[in-house]
C-alpha cells in the first residue's frame, strides 16, 4: 500500500513542483514506472467519457446521446500514441537523449493533475451553481496548465535539450502527428478503393459466367 501511494501520489507530485530534480530521478535512476504511466492514461481514457456522461447540466453542453465510449476512448488513445511516435521520430533526428520508454512515461506522468482533479470535479460540477461555474472553470484550466508543464519539463529533461530546442521539438511533433494522420486517411482511402476495384471485378466475372 505504501509502495502505491509513493508510485501512485507522492513521486508524480513531486515531478510536478519539482519538476528538474524529478525527472532527473525519472531519467537516471529508474523511479519511473510503465505500470503507472499506463494506468494514468487508463485512468485519463475513463474520466473522459465520465466527464462527458455525468459533468453537471451547467458545466456539460454535450448530448449525452452522442457519446460513443469506445469511439472516444480510442480517439484520445490514438492521440496519445501518435504523440508518442512522433516525438520519438522528431528526437531521434534531433538527437533527443530520451527513448520510446521514457517519452511515454512523460505522457503519463503529465496527465497526473488532471486525473487528480478531474475526478472530483465530476462530482464539484453537479454542485456548483451559475455563480461558481468561473470559479470550476478556473479549477480545470489551472489542471490542464500543470499537465502541459509536465509535459514540457519531461520532453526538456529527458531528451537533455534547451528552452528553444524542446519548443521546437514539441513544435514539429504536432507537424508530424498531422503528417500521420494524412498518411493514414490516404492509406485506408487507397485500401477502400482497393475493395471497391476487386468487387466491380468480381462482379463483372460472374455476369459474364
Amino acid at each position: 500500500m505504501k509502495n502505491a501511494f509513493e508510485s501512485l501520489i507522492k513521486f508524480p507530485n513531486y515531478i510536478l513542483f519539482h519538476p528538474f530534480d524529478g525527472y532527473e530521478e525519472l531519467k537516471r535512476y529508474k523511479k519511473g514506472k510503465l505500470w503507472v504511466a499506463f494506468t494514468f492514461i487508463a485512468l485519463f481514457l475513463i474520466l473522459r467519457v465520465l466527464q462527458f456522461q455525468y459533468n453537471g447540466f451547467i458545466i456539460n453542453d454535450k448530448n449525452i446521446q452522442d457519446l460513443n465510449s469506445l469511439l472516444e476512448i480510442f480517439s484520445v488513445g490514438l492521440i496519445i500514441v501518435l504523440f508518442v511516435v512522433g516525438n520519438w521520430s522528431v528526437t531521434t533526428l534531433m538527437e533527443g537523449k530520451g527513448n520510446w520508454r521514457e517519452i511515454i512515461l512523460v505522457v503519463g506522468y503529465s496527465l497526473f493533475p488532471v486525473i487528480i482533479i478531474g475526478y472530483p470535479g465530476i462530482l464539484l460540477s453537479n454542485l456548483v451553481g451559475l455563480n461558481e461555474v468561473g470559479l470550476y472553470s478556473l479549477i480545470i484550466g489551472i489542471s490542464w496548465f500543470a499537465a502541459g508543464w509536465m509535459l514540457f519539463m519531461g520532453i526538456l529533461n529527458v531528451h537533455e535539450y534547451g528552452l528553444l530546442k524542446t519548443i521546437a521539438a514539441l513544435l514539429l511533433t504536432i507537424v508530424s502527428m498531422l503528417v500521420m494522420v494524412f498518411v493514414g486517411i490516404l492509406f485506408f482511402d487507397l485500401i477502400q478503393q482497393f475493395i471497391t476495384f476487386i468487387r466491380m471485378i468480381w462482379q463483372e466475372i460472374n455476369l459474364r459466367i
